[in-house]
């Protein structure tokens, strides 16, 4: 669809010579300057078309008035020139508290770019080919602590060795899976978690440029690093002061992420590189007319280096072959970790996929690819977890941390937004509490059937229990992103002013003024309005609106939620 810029520029002024370079570039000056002077054939060209006498003439008194001062704004303002989206979020009221357009604005007020790019910002594979839509807004401190306040927690589900049913206490020691945005829920951790956390291990998008993890892992790389910046920020908070974080990424982003580690935890506070060796040269990898990448890199720090302790493993000489020189009875695990069973090193091999596939476990042949080996994450429990920490990892994916950490009598938190994800972790963990023997089941003798095998403290809490943040404007925003037809989003206006919470930025008479011009926006930039339209700061429910009966939440929500922030 054509926007209102190029319509003026192609259909009206190139009918002037004053107006057109001779390669057909529009002179701005030339036309502001015609406007303001009430120039008589500018005056008619505008007039003559309907769009145009629609946008800039208002009627009054039975006369035509031409705004000169929206004319000008249009002409000379950057951001109207390619993009329709902004004329119109404009023209129906996102402006400040003081009446002027965004665009305009000259307040001072803390800016957040990006501040939550998740939420809308394509996270299935299905939206990766896109044009990425953030949470690009200018917002004042007040907003900002609303937006991070603690959020209600409902739909509360233990499940164990009786299955799943509805959980009517929370225990200081459950495992928990709370789905929702990552960045908010660790907000809502933070008050009954800050600095209990002993370990972190995440595996976000890895910014490949390509849909082949569940993830929309397509975001630019600034959009990224503000992305991770806004989450590592408030892990560190939730830390022990003798704490470590592990973040595994490839080549794409990872030399960016060890830049931005710096920053938030402190260059002192970097321990080492580790590289993992994901698989053995075969297939199509051989086909690359480059050297073959063949592994990933996880960085690793410690909240306080000066207080962190490493509990450090060895590798029996019985399990190693070809690396060991001497009389050696044992054999100190290094940087670098191997991934194929093939090998010659196989001593230090921690992955093995046959078995733990997430399809094998669950007997579908749909593959979520991204899946990270049991040992891989079992070798980084072991040099950090002792008896009653904690483990967290808010990238959930498929749940291979809480597996292993299940199987380790390790108590865990993840968390994760994704449906298809949600349904493979709750799946998965119950075929761990049922006793399934793949990945490290054996190595760490899990098996919940014969306790005696074991010290049975391992199998006191054999559960977890899931909850979801509470969503409020996120369930419109779910509804909006899965719309495809131009017909549906324009009745979802309906549904914002009936079921949801509007930005004070938005004036719903000018909105239904320019309804017309809605029609002409892309489907991409109608989600983008509709969805800027909504209050960011009611994405999900705040805890302090627990009680509103307006929220219908029932009163066993609102009694777990009440345990989970320990408050009455």
């Amino acid at each position: 669809m054509e926007n209102l810029f190029n319509h003026l520029e192609q259909v009206v002024l190139r009918m002037d010579s004053r107006f057109c370079t001779e390669d057909g570039h529009l002179l701005k000056n030339n036309v502001v300057e015609a406007a303001l002077a009430l120039d008589p054939k500018l005056l008619h060209y505008l007039l003559a078309d309907e769009k145009l006498k629609k946008q800039f003439f208002s009627e009054v008194d039975g006369l035509l008035v031409f705004d000169k001062v929206k004319f000008q704004r249009f002409v000379m303002n950057k951001q109207f020139l390619p993009d329709s989206y902004t004329a119109f979020k404009n023209k129906v009221g996102l402006t400040t508290d003081s009446g002027e357009f965004l665009s305009e604005s000259r307040e001072v007020v803390l800016s957040w770019p990006y501040k939550d790019c998740m939420l809308e910002g394509g996270q299935t594979k299905e939206d990766a080919k896109r044009q990425e839509i953030f949470w690009n807004e200018t917002l004042a401190p007040d907003e900002i602590n609303r937006l991070t306040e603690p959020k209600t927690l409902c739909h509360f589900r233990r499940y164990d060795s009786k299955g799943e049913h509805e959980a009517n206490e929370l225990r200081l020691d459950d495992n928990l899976i709370i789905k929702g945005n990552n960045l908010l829920a660790l907000y809502s951790l933070r008050e009954r978690f800050r600095n209990r956390v002993k370990l972190i291990y995440i595996d976000p998008p890895y910014n490949t440029g390509n849909d082949s993890f569940g993830y929309n892992d397509s975001f630019n790389m600034s959009t990224w690093l503000t992305f991770m910046k806004n989450r590592l920020e408030i892990a560190k908070e939730l830390l022990t002061n003798d704490g470590a974080i592990y973040l595994q990424l490839d080549f794409n982003c990872v030399h960016y992420a060890k830049v931005l580690m710096d920053s938030v935890f402190g260059k002192d506070n970097f321990q080492r590189e580790i590289i993992w060796r994901i698989g053995w040269v075969s297939g199509y990898k051989t086909a690359d007319n480059n050297w073959i990448r063949n592994h990933d890199t996880i960085l690793f720090y410690s909240r306080n280096k000066n207080a962190m302790e490493f509990i450090k493993h060895y590798i029996p000489r019985s399990e190693f072959k070809n690396i060991a020189q001497g009389n050696s009875d044992r054999y100190p695990i290094e940087d670098v970790w191997n991934g194929n069973e093939y090998d010659d090193l196989n001593s230090i091999a921690i992955v093995s996929f046959a078995g733990e596939t997430v399809s094998k476990l669950l007997n579908e042949d749909d593959e979520v690819k991204g899946q990270k080996s049991e040992k891989l994450i079992k070798r980084i429990i072991d040099a950090h977890i002792k008896e009653g920490d904690i483990v967290l990892d808010f990238f959930g994916g498929t749940g291979t941390t809480g597996a292993v950490a299940h199987k380790m009598g390790v108590q865990y938190i993840l968390c994760e937004q994704l449906d298809k994800h949600i349904d493979i972790i709750k799946r998965r963990l119950q075929k761990v509490i049922e006793g399934e023997r793949s990945g490290i089941s054996k190595s760490v003798g899990w098996n919940p059937q014969n306790p005696g095998l074991l010290d049975g403290d391992k199998y006191e809490h054999n559960s977890f229990v899931y909850c979801e943040l509470a969503q409020a404007n996120q369930q419109l925003v779910e509804e909006i992103m899965a719309a495809t037809e131009p017909f549906v989003l324009k009745g979802m206006w309906e549904r914002l002013q009936e079921k949801g919470f509007l930005s004070y930025k938005v004036s719903p008479k000018m909105f239904d003024e320019g309804a017309e011009a809605f029609t002409d926006l892309s489907i991409d930039d109608q989600r983008r309005f509709l969805i800027e339209c909504l209050d960011k700061n009611m994405l999900y429910i705040p805890f302090a609106d627990i009680d509103d009966t307006h929220f219908a939440l029932t009163e066993n929500d609102k009694l777990l939620t009440r345990q989970f922030y320990a408050r009455r």
